[in-house]
């Protein structure tokens, strides 16, 4: 099913990834997928037809949302999350920024593992908080970054707080538990508040594993937020509805002591096609990862001559490195020029950017097929 997209009605989308490029574009930036949505979410916002206001309208105890992501971090991860602390946002960026808002103040630092996502370096830079990067580190064989340096820079800067990306964006990388267990002592030594952003945890592949952040224990859970969505999985970005447990009680009291629609609310809409998603969707995710599978692959096997490439363990994204070839800071520009492909601009994820470009590989294996000939055409 996956493998019979067109191009053609692809670009008839009204989403913004096929829209924004010109005729003949082959679009792999925004984090998108092409793949139609789970037949469970069309049937139940096609068979809507009451849309008053919902039963949790002012009681936001009785959303259903917040019990179907306990039911599910436990189905999937074994990891117990309280339905009480549940919050409901329109997107993780929301959620971050919130978070940000009543936790910490101008000025402060937050540690971040780099490159990053643009959106939340763009956050951190509108909301006055000084980013105090973590390097990504490619030792050869793949990506990790260096805990006694994290250690001596958030010493050193007094970060307040640490956004973990885990699976990381845009290096695919899955955290192991001792990674996390460095990260978590860490935070707990200096009192961090950790917000992990654990969007992408649905996108994993064997033999790797997604573990929650706040699972680590009941220290790491006490000073955890944690933030997911059914959107990158099962393709819901523009229902605009994520999810943000608030492990660490200061945030919650902070948030309990701003006015109750201050920030917004979901629509029903998105918590319904959430629903089922989260709980009928997951032999479409299983089709779903299978396909991505072995899209990764491909791109092992078919990319140019001198573009770097770690598999990644998660995720549809692929971060491709250039660096040895005379494309300049960023390739993505002379591909787009070159190629008639579009990629994520690799300076755009901040240090450690320059000389990469991120491939979102989530459509058929035809149309990555033929992306990836022309960027071996471009460059040969």
């Amino acid at each position: 099913m996956f493998d019979e997209l067109n191009p053609d009605v692809l670009r008839r989308r009204p989403g913004v990834k096929w829209s924004a490029v010109a005729p003949g574009v082959l679009p792999a930036w925004i984090a998108d997928m092409d793949f139609p949505v789970p037949q469970a979410v069309r049937d139940v916002l096609a068979g809507t037809d009451d849309l008053g206001y919902p039963a949790w309208d002012d009681q936001p105890w009785l959303n259903p949302l917040r019990d179907a992501f306990a039911e599910r971090m436990k189905r999937r991860y074994d990891a117990t999350f309280d339905p009480a602390h549940v919050r409901l946002f329109t997107e993780l960026i929301q959620s971050l920024q919130v978070t940000l808002h009543v936790a910490t103040k101008p000025g402060d630092a937050v540690a971040m593992h780099t490159p990053a996502y643009s959106p939340f370096l763009q956050t951190l830079q509108d909301m006055g908080r000084r980013l105090v990067p973590i390097p990504m580190l490619d030792d050869g064989d793949g990506w990790g970054f260096d805990p006694e340096r994290l250690a001596a820079d958030v010493a050193r800067h007094g970060c307040r707080a640490l956004i973990l990306v885990n699976p990381h964006n845009p290096t695919g990388r899955v955290f192991g538990r001792d990674e996390l267990a460095v990260i978590a002592e860490i935070a707990e030594r200096h009192d961090l508040l950790v917000i992990s952003d654990e969007i992408h945890s649905d996108l994993t592949y064997d033999p790797h594993r997604h573990i929650p952040f706040a699972s680590l224990g009941p220290e790491a859970a006490g000073r955890t937020v944690t933030m997911t969505s059914a959107s990158k999985a099962f393709n819901l970005a523009g229902l605009r509805c994520s999810v943000a447990h608030l492990g660490d009680a200061r945030v919650r009291d902070a948030l309990a002591a701003q006015p109750p629609l201050l920030f917004g609310e979901v629509s029903s809409l998105s918590v319904l096609a959430t629903l089922a998603a989260w709980r009928d969707g997951d032999d479409w995710l299983a089709e779903v990862r299978a396909t991505l599978d072995g899209n990764r692959h491909l791109i092992a096997e078919s990319l140019p001559a001198g573009v770097r490439f770690h598999l990644p363990e998660a995720t549809y994204l692929a971060w491709l490195d250039f660096r040895g070839l005379d494309l300049g800071p960023d390739p993505a520009a002379h591909l787009l020029e070159r190629a008639n492909v579009k990629l994520s601009s690799g300076p755009s994820f901040g240090p450690g950017g320059e000389g990469y470009a991120r491939l979102n590989f989530a459509t058929s294996g035809p149309i990555l097929q033929e992306m990836l000939h022309r960027l071996r055409q471009a460059i040969a």
